[in-house]
């Protein structure tokens, strides 16, 4: 799942976002919104913050940085989070200067 452009890996959550589980209308996409409303509302299961109270935006962040990054390992990011808006890459972001970032060889 993923929350602010960050993919988390919640397999040792399986519990909450496995089948059936509580969260997992959250699996699968950024859920941004979800998370900081506290909501599983479908069309909640966006990355669009638009319109969110500063309440929600601070328990968007608490919730993104004291749960999923402390708890979770990072195992990628969103197109949002690498590309600009136009389509290309964001230059400025690098991967491996992203806290908790570790590279898994998978071959």
């Amino acid at each position: 799942m993923a929350v602010k452009g960050v993919v988390f890996d919640v397999t040792k959550g399986k519990d909450f976002y496995g089948k059936d589980a509580g969260y997992n209308a959250l699996v699968g996409r950024d859920c941004t919104r979800a998370v900081a409303k506290m909501s599983l509302d479908p069309e909640d299961l966006t990355h669009d913050t638009t319109g969110l109270t500063e309440e929600q935006l601070d328990s968007l962040e608490s919730v993104f940085s004291g749960t999923y990054k402390a708890k979770y390992p990072i195992v990628g990011y969103t197109s949002r989070r690498i590309l600009n808006p136009d389509g290309s890459p964001n230059d400025n972001f690098q991967p491996e200067d992203q806290p908790q970032f570790s590279i898994r060889d998978e071959f």
